[in-house]
This record gives C-alpha cells, structure tokens and sequence, in this order.
C-alpha cells in the first residue's frame, strides 16, 4: 500500500467518524427536544401550545414523533439522509414560530438562529449520509 493511499484511507475514516459525531449531535438534541415536549411541556401542554399558536393540534403530535422516532433514527444510523431531510420542516417550523422574536436565540421568547442553524446542520447530514457508528449499513 502507497503512501498516498494509507492517506487516503486515514482521512476517509476521519471523514466517517466525523460525520457520524455530527448524526449523533443531531440525534441527541432531536430525542431530547421531543422527549422535553412528553415529559415536562407534557403532551396535552404541548398540543395547547401549537393550538395558541393557530396550528391545528394534531401538527404537535406529529412534531412529537418526528423528534422521538427521528432522533432515534439518528443516533443509529437508520435511513440518515432521508430522516435529515424528513426533520428540516419541523425546525424551518420552529423558526417560524420565533422568527418574532429577533434573530438571537438568547433573546426572550427565543430568536430563530438557532432552529434555522439545526435545519441547515440537517441538510448537510443528509448530504454526507450516516458515517460511522451505525447499527446495520444497510439501513445507513
């Protein structure tokens, strides 16, 4: 084996296992913003809240599953670009309902940098695929 190629092969692994750091994030914060909506905005809390909103509250149960069954997806390595891209409305959703309030996520009532970060931060996940670290390639 080449120098060249013994390079090529350490920055592809390189390559994967940082694409795979950026699912797991991804992943995380995704089980973790659904699960915050079950267990503490609670699910009948939730559904008022999207209804204050003007959504129908079906739309929170949707959000709901999306963020448990895709974050779920995403931190094993399941169907990653299709989920990536399955999540993007839910955060461009997100930023929708904060884009009120200004652009820094610091500011009261949250701005929409960050949500509109997280979708952007998908669409690159989907674009690199699943990386390392997942449960059965064949799903990847």
């Amino acid at each position: 084996m080449t120098t060249q190629a013994i390079q090529l092969t350490h920055t592809d692994t390189l390559q994967a296992h940082a694409t795979a750091l950026l699912r797991l994030s991804l992943g995380v914060m995704t089980l973790a913003h659904g699960l915050l909506k079950v267990f503490v905005f609670t699910v009948p809390g939730t559904v008022g809240y999207f209804e204050s909103l003007g959504l129908p509250g079906f739309i929170a149960y949707l959000t709901i599953f999306a963020e448990i069954g895709g974050g779920l997806a995403l931190l094993f390595g399941v169907y990653t670009r299709w989920v990536s891209l399955a999540l993007i409305p839910v955060l461009l959703g997100a930023a929708w309902v904060h884009a009120g309030n200004g652009w820094v996520f610091s500011n009261p009532g949250g701005g929409w940098e960050y949500p509109v970060f997280w979708a952007i931060a998908l669409l690159v996940q989907a674009g690199l695929g699943s990386g390392s670290l997942v449960v059965n390639r064949r799903f990847a």
